[in-house]
């Protein structure tokens, strides 16, 4: 099982990186950008996430999350919604201090997105049969029962399908990947004592303590 995490995939994300990395604005991208985590950064359960002791600035992304439940290589944008069945929601989280250092120095920032629990997820998915539209829907996050982030799917750059047909080019999709479709506006970062709490819909997907 992988984690394939698409950046920069709403609009208005993108124009807040200048503030969130260094200073620089950032061009809408062309194509998908994606990278991809470990399965030791799954972080499942609502279980706590401790913030690490290597970075002093952890930061929050809260993401769609679509479960591939087949074999996918090369497919066809068109045939792309065959490769899921079910959605949920999820937590990027960032060392963003980390991925300053390392983008300034021009290195590969996988310590910064790819640590022990750095991808939380939802105990259960919910199935597309039961929701609207999957490019129709609304999410949002709360961090101490303060709305952070609030997305719609609608708002997307890159549709779930188009991202899966870019990505499956590259990297085979198998049963069980898991893939985050990038982050709306209002990232921010998380201190010990915190709780996030997401909601899909209306249905409360994500609820847990920061520790």
């Amino acid at each position: 099982m992988k984690i394939i995490c698409i950046g920069m995939n709403y609009a208005e994300h993108v124009r807040e990186l200048p503030s969130v990395w260094d200073g620089k604005e950032q061009a809408i991208p062309q194509e998908p950008v994606f990278f991809i985590k470990p399965d030791t950064a799954l972080l499942r359960n609502n279980d706590p996430f401790y913030i690490p002791d290597f970075s002093e600035d952890v930061q929050y992304e809260c993401e769609l999350v679509v479960r591939i439940n087949r074999l996918c290589k090369g497919i066809e944008e068109r045939f792309a919604h065959r490769c899921y069945e079910e959605v949920g929601l999820g937590i990027d989280f960032t060392a963003r201090d980390l991925q300053r250092e390392c983008k300034a120095k021009g290195r590969p920032w996988e310590i910064a997105k790819g640590f022990d629990h750095s991808a939380a997820v939802a105990p259960a998915f919910i199935p597309k049969t039961e929701l609207p539209d999957v490019q129709n829907l609304r999410f949002s996050m709360d961090l101490n029962g303060e709305r952070k982030q609030t997305g719609y799917t609608g708002d997307m750059i890159f549709s779930i399908d188009r991202i899966i047909a870019y990505v499956s080019r590259f990297v085979t999709l198998r049963i069980g990947d898991l893939l985050f479709t990038g982050t709306p506006v209002g990232v921010g970062q998380v201190h010990i004592g915190d709780r996030i709490t997401a909601e899909l819909e209306g249905r409360t997907m994500l609820d847990f303590d920061i520790k």
